[in-house]
């Protein structure tokens, strides 16, 4: 279905289905991981042993992100990650970030939304669109620093 999506969608803007284009959305498509950066995509092929350029795969993937297929996600510091692009904007979710490693993860959608009433009663608007992040640092990052600083005594 997704594949078949992509091929209408490439052909109606006069693009090719190539077999790049479908290994790279197949790695996101199966991947465990949601969110994805080029370079983890270009690192997964090479463990399947593909033969594509890190140039092809951070292009495909740009490709995918403009046709609409990939949802790219931005960081902070030029760091960007993709991931399958939701059907409806109702699968929309946001993210809290550890700064120390980069683990990403998702915010229960209820308490964004929750947020986002408050936001409208306070300020009086109508907010049409969001994207939350939040950065901070995970609870192995902490152990890590609480256990340094111990150490350092």
């Amino acid at each position: 279905m997704l594949y078949e999506s992509l091929r209408k969608e490439l052909r109606s803007r006069k693009y090719r289905m190539t077999a790049q284009r479908e290994i790279v959305l197949k790695v996101f498509a199966e991947s465990g991981e949601r969110h994805l950066g080029a370079e983890d995509v270009y690192r997964k092929l090479l463990e399947k042993r593909y033969r594509i350029s890190k140039a092809t795969v951070y292009r495909t993937v740009e490709l995918l992100s403009k046709l609409g297929f990939l949802r790219r996600l931005e960081f902070g510091e030029g760091v960007y990650r993709y991931e399958l692009a939701a059907p409806d904007a109702e699968t929309v979710h946001q993210h809290v970030i550890c700064r120390s490693c980069g683990e990403l993860l998702e915010i229960d959608e209820q308490i964004v939304k929750q947020l986002v009433k408050n936001v409208e009663k306070q300020t009086g608007y109508i907010v049409t669109d969001y994207d939350v992040k939040f950065f901070g640092l995970c609870p192995k990052c902490q152990s890590r620093s609480k256990s340094s600083a111990d150490e350092s005594k």
